[in-house]
């Protein structure tokens, strides 16, 4: 087990890219009197590392690992004791089949794996080593399909694949070989339809394609072929309008999207071609207001753009107004909102004051309520927090400290209630802490220890 890190000053050099500044800022104080005791154990073996985020499965976390022995297989920890074990050695020996876009769909656990034999497939397990096995070779031999985007909805697999015939297009699956097809040939023939942003929302799928005419377009799909259609040329011709970050919001589904009179601006859409506008040129004219970051709270959208004028802000959507929250760094420079988290009744990001360098902050809505948590790392240089998770009216993150490399903090949204845990990598290194998940209670995320890169820790 290791202890709950309670000073601070000990010397320690964060990540490479700000070692040669560190050194010179000054050091935290006071955080040993707000550390909550709490500890950090070491879920994996010595040897085992890990290569994915964790899915949690059945109670158990299913990632992606290898060991001295094994090459990048399906692995398991269990969700009672912790313990880790490889599902099955789908490439034998030091081989590896590097399974990766885990996801839940049903009662079996899906993924992209290679053989030599299949190249890169559709693969599904129940947990077992028997009953993990791969679902179809829809490329047949060994160039592989390649499934990406793999999306559940309705109990259905959807994803892109690839064959000779048809290029890449909109696959689904039941999980039998039978019930693998593609849905529907977008672009015709052995072009490739270029799916992209598979989002299932509801009972429908939303994603970006180009049926050879009218570009990257907004297309809808209810998983049938009659039912797999455009929604709306909204860039009309050949351009495309390259739809993404769809997000569901009220009734509707909210995008970004591109048109030549408007630049990259914030869309909605009812499904339908007449219900589908956008919702305001926050950027006047052929001008982007590039909208990022779309996460809701509350009654209202929140997400990034830059209206020409203040650079990058956080704008929020209450249904019927588009609006600026805060001018978090005035002038034409930005702020440049990120990691839009939401915790309880608090929206976390990170953002830059042009003071502080990056660092937490949050807001409710307003400006008055939109702050910066605290000074992590004072002065210009900033924490930089990444990888925001939020448990509950908390959130936890990754963050540089004077002396320190990025480690694992959380925060309620007060300064007083800020704190970094233990210090995973000892010797001057960054532990980097990622892929967080909460499993029976207790926060979990993969980390590279002094003696354990890429291993699996528990917050406890």
């Amino acid at each position: 087990m290791i202890s709950m890190f309670t000073s601070l000053t000990k010397s320690r050099s964060p990540q490479r890219t700000l070692r040669r500044k560190l050194n010179a800022r000054p050091r935290l104080e006071g955080l040993e009197d707000r550390a909550l005791m709490a500890t950090l154990a070491a879920v994996s073996p010595d040897g085992v590392q890990i290569t994915s985020a964790p899915v949690l499965f059945n109670g158990d976390l299913y990632f992606s690992a290898k060991d001295s022995t094994h090459g990048i297989e399906l692995w398991k920890s269990d969700g009672a004791t912790g313990a880790m074990s490889m599902v099955a050695d789908i490439a034998p020996g030091l081989r590896n089949s590097s399974p990766t876009e885990l996801t839940v769909c049903g009662s079996k656990l899906y993924f992209n794996a290679f053989t030599s034999d299949s190249g890169a497939e559709l693969w599904s397990t129940d947990g077992t080593a028997a009953g993990t096995q791969q679902v179809k070779d829809v490329y047949a031999g060994a160039r592989g399909s390649n499934p990406t985007q793999l999306t559940a909805m309705n109990g259905i697999l959807y994803f892109s694949a690839t064959d000779a015939s048809t290029g890449t297009e909109l696959y689904r699956s039941d999980g039998t070989a039978a019930g693998t097809y593609m849905v529907k040939d977008v672009y015709p023939g052995a072009y490739s339809s270029g799916i992209s942003r598979l989002t299932a929302i509801g009972s429908s799928l939303y994603f970006g394609a180009n049926d050879g005419v009218n570009g990257v377009e907004l297309w809808a799909s209810d998983g049938t072929a009659a039912g797999t259609r455009m929604v709306k040329d909204v860039n009309p011709g050949v351009r495309p309008s390259a739809p993404g970050n769809f997000t569901s919001f009220g009734s509707q589904v909210y995008f970004t999207a591109i048109d030549i009179d408007h630049g990259y601006e914030l869309w909605t859409t009812d499904g339908t071609e007449a219900g589908t506008y956008m919702v305001a040129d926050i950027a006047p004219g052929a001008a982007s207001s590039m909208p990022a970051d779309l996460t809701v709270m509350g009654s209202s959208l929140y997400f990034a753009a830059n209206d020409g004028v203040s650079g990058l802000e956080l704008w929020r959507f209450d249904g019927a107004n588009v609006s600026m929250v805060a001018d978090v760094r005035p002038g034409g420079d930005g702020s440049s909102p990120q990691n839009l988290t939401v915790a309880g009744d608090t929206l976390f990001f990170t953002a830059n004051d042009g003071t502080h360098g990056v660092e937490l902050w949050r807001s409710d809505g307003t400006s008055a309520g939109t702050n910066m948590v605290t000074d992590i790392y004072p002065g210009a240089i900033g924490s930089m927090p990444q990888n925001l998770y939020a448990v509950g009216n908390q959130v936890y993150f990754s963050a540089a400290a004077p002396g320190l490399g990025y480690e694992l903090w959380s925060s309620d949204g007060t300064a007083a209630g800020t704190t970094m845990y233990g210090d995973l990598s000892a010797g001057g290194g960054s532990s980097r802490p990622r892929y967080m998940i909460m499993m029976e209670g207790a926060l979990t995320f993969v980390a590279d220890g002094t003696q354990k890169p890429n291993g699996l820790f528990r917050l406890t």
